[in-house]
């Protein structure tokens, strides 16, 4: 029964851990897209990063980390677009600069155990910041940032795989990166994405407040590549407003990246692969992330 529950919440809430299953407890950014240098605003200069990002789910948990019976299996396939512009101003010493993120999304859900078998794609909702700031040291970086997920993908309460989530929400960004020794080749980052929601006006739930905690540690090798550890950690800091109590999502993941920078090409490859491990009133998987990064 406890399943049944909790899978009616989520519904309630065009699937906070359903709709967008790789996205971070019950908010709209998705852990584990950054990796290794999340925390790292580049110089001035127009960039656009693409993200692929392959979710697959192997299970359902519930608010005890159990999982759900019988064959529960779903897919979430993401290109995520991002065009960051950082400008030659500063502010309190940082260079300021403003972003666009737009996610195309689909995904398949088969969760056989407790009934339900949906399938969607389309563009997800829009995030704008006019705000990004990026601080630069000898040996360390910092980020803040803030912006708006707009409600503009389409959703629809009784249809978990709609690619929006239905409300808005305002995430703000801190994080930092420390060079470990003076040769600059050893790495240790940490992000953080605090986000606050809005109501779902086809619900009118309100989506408790969410946090996501990526960190990375790093060494890059004399050709060039750069190997690393990384994780993300991701909870739902509140309950939901205007529906029945029910169990807050949490996700707990680690994995390793690879990456590699051609200066003269202004060209970025990395990969990631995340396992989770231990889930919360959410579903559980791996994550593969693809992320190519073009300075113009």
């Amino acid at each position: 029964m406890r399943y049944r529950n909790w899978l009616v919440l989520g519904l309630a809430l065009g699937g906070a851990a359903l709709a967008s299953p790789a996205s971070a407890a019950n908010g709209h950014y998705v852990p584990g897209v950054e990796g290794l240098n999340g925390a790292m605003v580049p110089p001035p200069g127009l960039y656009y990063r693409g993200y692929l990002a392959r979710y697959e789910i192997d299970s359902l948990r519930d608010g005890g980390g159990d999982a759900a019976p019988g064959r529960n299996r779903g897919e979430v396939t993401a290109l995520v677009n991002r065009l960051v512009w950082i400008t030659d101003r500063q502010v309190l010493g940082a260079d300021y600069g403003v972003e666009a993120i737009l996610p195309v999304v689909d995904t398949s859900l088969r969760f056989g155990g407790v009934g339900l078998d949906d399938g969607d794609s389309g563009l997800g909702d829009l995030f704008l910041s006019p705000l990004v700031l990026g601080w630069h040291g000898e040996r360390w970086d910092a980020v803040f940032a803030a912006g708006q997920w707009l409600d503009t993908g389409d959703h629809a309460a009784d249809r978990p795989a709609s690619p929006g989530k239905g409300f808005d929400s305002t995430m703000l960004t801190l994080g930092g990166a420390w060079r470990l020794d003076e040769a600059r080749r050893w790495t240790v980052s940490a992000l953080s994405r605090y986000e606050t929601h809005g109501r779902q006006s086809d619900t009118g739930v309100t989506p408790g407040d969410s946090l996501v905690v990526e960190w990375g540690l790093g060494h890059r090798l004399a050709s060039g590549l750069t190997l690393g550890l990384v994780g993300y950690d991701a909870w739902q800091l509140e309950d939901d407003s205007g529906a029945a109590p029910g169990d807050k999502a949490e996700q707990h993941a680690i994995g390793v990246e690879a990456g590699v920078f051609w200066p003269a090409l202004g060209l970025g490859l990395n990969a990631a692969l995340y396992h989770e491990y231990d889930n919360r009133a959410a579903p559980q998987g791996d994550l593969l992330r693809l992320t190519l990064t073009q300075a113009f």
